[in-house]
């Protein structure tokens, strides 16, 4: 007979993580004044205001959202903090959570695949005992419980504990291991479980008795996983959200690359926020046509795409105001000591990166056209985004992007036939040109068809020619670049199942997994 878990003497769905937990240290300041018919969300990182308009919390306090209708910036008052309870202004939605959600805790990260859950796990920052709780793939509703677990098999002796394991076996390093564990819910909601013979009226108490023993789990629960991402990029400057900026509010500092297009600089916008600048060449782009086509730019927000700010087009040069990645153009990065000692299987996770931020332009029916490791951006944790998307349209002289040899400048080694030749950009060019970023990934940042020249390139295409496969490339990821090069464009893959070849094909898909009913 199954029974039904509580926590004596505690508050239901309490929150668990380290910044909550610091929370119930100051639970006294709650001012009397505080409205309860309002939401009460807590911050799950810290804010410093960036305009007289904002509010400045830290991560852990509570707010009290005064009024959510303004998009992706709220009217909030601290409610709970260590300091500065009472004060009102604005916030960026996407830094807090409902209090007591399962959002409002750092062990929960929604829908991720498992192959993303176990790289997280094997983070070398992770100990044993490291979890997380991601939505099922298989069940809607559901969740399943990824561990980290000790560096070897276990044992048969868990085959007595009635629970649902599929374990997989991960190697880098040497030999980890991670455990998956299924959470079902009751008929009608009312209950979470693992185990049918203990049932919790949420996840917050399940994470809770699992993190006391471990009650036939491969180990007890310890701590959340290493965040391998830091606070999230917030949806325009502040929430005025001003589109063209004064060049006054901006100020360069140091230059930290240049292409195509002009230089990039490291600096700040009202003295306040680390962003990134580029800076056009003159003369590169009629500003009310990139104007034109940067409003568009603006709305497609996406994690894997480097986030447009603002812009300066009322004279020249024209700036172009975005998020701030630390590690430079992936090109770069890859031939740096710690690009080149990464594993596979971190190199795999920033190809599926760069495959979503391009799954998700092409379901908004927009073209990149110069896809390429230089202009995908790093950023801490090797976190890999999609950047310059569109910009080709609005060069001048974009209707002459034509393979010419003296014309050395152009992505020849990057371009789909029908791009070169006849200047037929798709979504399906900028599938050919996944195929050779996968290339300099897979060989850490090398130049494509070395030793070739562009008009070599253009020959040996179009008879046939693909480059070979890398000595230490895995099959399945080359399979993947032969199909993003057919000479065909309606032969070649979507993005939307690029993404799913490079999850399913990846290292750890070999590994050994079993399912087992447990008695």
């Amino acid at each position: 007979m199954g029974i039904c878990y509580s926590l004596d003497n505690q508050e239901e769905g309490r929150p668990t993580s380290q910044a909550n937990q610091q929370n119930r240290a100051y639970s006294t300041k709650i001012p009397t004044k505080a409205r309860p018919d309002l939401p009460t969300y807590i911050a799950l990182y810290s804010y410093h205001a960036r305009t007289e308009d904002d509010l400045s919390f830290e991560q852990g306090d509570h707010l009290r959202i005064l009024d959510n209708t303004r998009g992706a910036w709220w009217l909030a008052e601290l409610l709970l903090s260590k300091n500065h309870i009472g004060q009102q202004g604005y916030i960026p939605s996407n830094f807090v959570a409902k209090l007591n959600s399962n959002e409002s805790h750092l062990w929960y990260v929604g829908r991720i695949p498992r192959q993303a859950a176990e790289r997280q796990l094997m983070n070398n920052h992770n100990s044993i005992g490291s979890f997380l709780i991601r939505e099922s793939e298989s069940r809607q509703g559901d969740f399943s419980l990824s561990v980290r677990d000790v560096d070897d098999v276990k044992p048969l002796i868990f085959l007595y504990f009635s629970l649902l394991i599929y374990k997989t076996a991960a190697y880098k390093q040497g030999l980890t291991s991670s455990e998956h564990y299924k959470i079902r819910k009751l008929d009608g909601n009312s209950g979470v479980y693992i185990a049918k013979r203990v049932v919790f009226p949420n996840l917050q108490l399940l994470v809770q008795y699992y993190q006391s023993n471990a009650d036939g789990l491969c180990c007890q629960l310890t701590s959340s996983v290493a965040q391998t991402e830091n606070a999230p990029i917030t949806e325009g400057l502040s929430y005025r959200d001003e589109w063209e900026i004064p060049r006054e509010q901006l100020t360069l500092h140091r230059e930290i690359g240049s292409g195509q297009f002009g230089c990039v600089y490291e600096g700040q916008w009202n003295g306040t926020h680390q962003v990134a600048i580029k800076q056009l060449k003159k003369g590169m782009m009629d500003s009310q046509d990139f104007l034109r086509e940067a409003k568009i730019m603006k709305e497609l927000k996406h994690p894997r795409l480097i986030q447009l700010y603002a812009v300066v087009t009322v004279s020249e040069p024209i700036l172009i105001v975005t998020e701030l990645m630390p590690n430079g153009a992936l090109n770069k990065f890859l031939q740096t000591p710690v690009g080149q000692t990464l594993s596979q299987m971190e190199l795999m996770s920033m190809a599926e990166m760069v495959a979503d931020g391009m799954s998700y332009l092409e379901s908004k029916n927009f073209i990149h056209r110069d896809l390429a490791a230089r202009n995908i951006l790093v950023g801490n944790h090797n976190i890999c985004k999609v950047a310059d998307f569109g910009l080709t349209r609005v060069m001048v002289g974009a209707d002459d992007y034509q393979p010419r040899d003296h014309q050395a400048r152009l992505p020849i080694k990057w371009l789909a036939p029908e791009a070169a030749h006849y200047n037929r950009f798709s979504t399906k060019s900028d599938v050919w040109a996944f195929g050779i970023v996968l290339m300099e990934i897979i060989t850490r940042g090398r130049v494509p068809y070395p030793g070739m020249s562009n008009t070599e390139v253009l020959e040996k295409i179009q008879i046939g020619y693909r480059m070979p496969k890398p000595i230490d490339c895995p099959e399945h990821l080359y399979n993947i670049m032969l199909e993003c090069w057919q000479s065909q464009p309606e032969k070649r893959p979507t993005f939307e199942t690029l993404m799913w070849q490079l999850e399913d094909g990846a290292p750890e898909s070999g590994y050994r997994e079993a399912e087992m009913f447990m008695r």
